[in-house]
């Protein structure tokens, strides 16, 4: 009995350039449908690959334009990243809009110790730069298209957009002045990032603004862990002079200051007010909605696949980098309201 053996190997652009009796820059150039290819050669390219059954692969495809369509997606490694409402919305964002512009996305957990590996990527988008700022560097030096997001970078030559998050926070604790707040706690998140060190600073530029004392009892610094806000919490709740309203740096913390609150028999929000930020919609589930800053993540990731898919086809070869300030949005909900006293 015989028994009927498949292909031994998997069919390559090499096979059918053999069997067409073409080069394979011809057949890589008929795969991409340029028209420079003459009619004979493109009809032979076109039979072989027909009975090759070939499927064409990525590195096939980059032969006749000298360009990957990879785009690596690098995010600075950090404890719970896959329940991270901000890193899941970047991806989102990112990998939704790589998909419609045919673009491959390869995601990246950079430790900053080490160094990317540049070949085959045709550009990188940075979430942030914290301690990998050399990553970028060496990506700006090798040539390879590069945009940071969430960091606004005003000494490199670098496209960048990112989110104002000092008119954000500026809002946010204005806004619990004008309900009659003086007394105002913030919970900061890790002040290595630049997107809670400018939170933070929207915060004392509210007060200052206002002409409020900014007392150094009322500020928590946390590492963004709804571990650490527990403890800022707890901290919180039993000051003897204690605040009547606290401005948290993201709603993650500010759900987990909600339930100490809660936990130690406070009424939400007459005896404390809550402000978040990030518009997380796990924010409309608590035991009463968040009054939050809403960022625009979804607009900052889809924006920076369009500026870097043009840097990648080099329409913008000789163009000056971008630097974007996208603005935020105060959502009020039932978090907050004017002091009891």
């Amino acid at each position: 009995m015989r028994i009927k053996k498949g292909p031994s190997k998997t069919v390559s652009i090499n096979d059918v350039a053999r069997l067409a009796g073409t080069s394979i820059t011809t057949v890589s150039r008929v795969i991409n449908k340029i028209p420079t290819v003459k009619e004979k050669n493109r009809l032979r390219v076109l039979d072989a690959v027909k009975q090759l059954k070939f499927q064409p692969s990525i590195f096939a495809q980059r032969l006749a334009t000298g360009k990957s369509n990879v785009v690596a997606l690098v995010i600075p490694r950090y404890e719970g990243i896959f329940y991270s409402f901000y890193a899941l919305e970047l991806i989102r964002g990112i990998g939704t809009l790589c998909e419609a512009l045919k673009l491959d996305l390869l995601l990246h957990l950079a430790d900053p110790k080490s160094a990317i590996n540049l070949k085959g990527i045709g550009g990188i988008i940075f979430a942030d730069i914290i301690s990998n700022r050399l990553q970028l560097e060496d990506a700006l030096v090798s040539g390879i298209p590069s945009i940071v997001i969430n960091n606004y970078v005003e000494d490199l030559e670098v496209s960048c957009i990112s989110i104002d998050n000092i008119g954000g926070a500026y809002e946010a604790v204005n806004y619990l002045i004008g309900l009659g707040h003086k007394k105002i706690a913030h919970i900061t998140g890790d002040l290595i990032t630049q997107a809670a060190a400018w939170r933070f600073e929207g915060y004392k530029k509210a007060l200052k603004k206002n002409n409020i004392e900014l007392r150094q009892e009322y500020i928590f610094k946390t590492d963004y862990s709804r571990g650490q806000a527990r403890q800022a919490a707890e901290k919180l709740i039993n000051m003897p002079d204690r605040p009547t309203a606290v401005f948290v740096a993201s709603d993650s913390m500010a759900l987990e200051v909600m339930a100490v609150a809660r936990e130690s028999g406070l009424k939400l929000p007459s005896e404390l007010s809550i402000m978040g930020f990030d518009d997380n919609p796990s924010g409309l589930y608590g035991p009463v909605a968040l009054t939050t800053v809403r960022q625009p993540l979804i607009k900052m990731a889809e924006d920076s696949v369009k500026e870097l898919n043009l840097l990648i086809s080099r329409k913008d070869k000789n163009a000056k980098p971008k630097r974007i300030l996208l603005p935020t949005e105060l959502v009020i909900r039932e978090s907050c309201q004017p002091p009891a006293h």
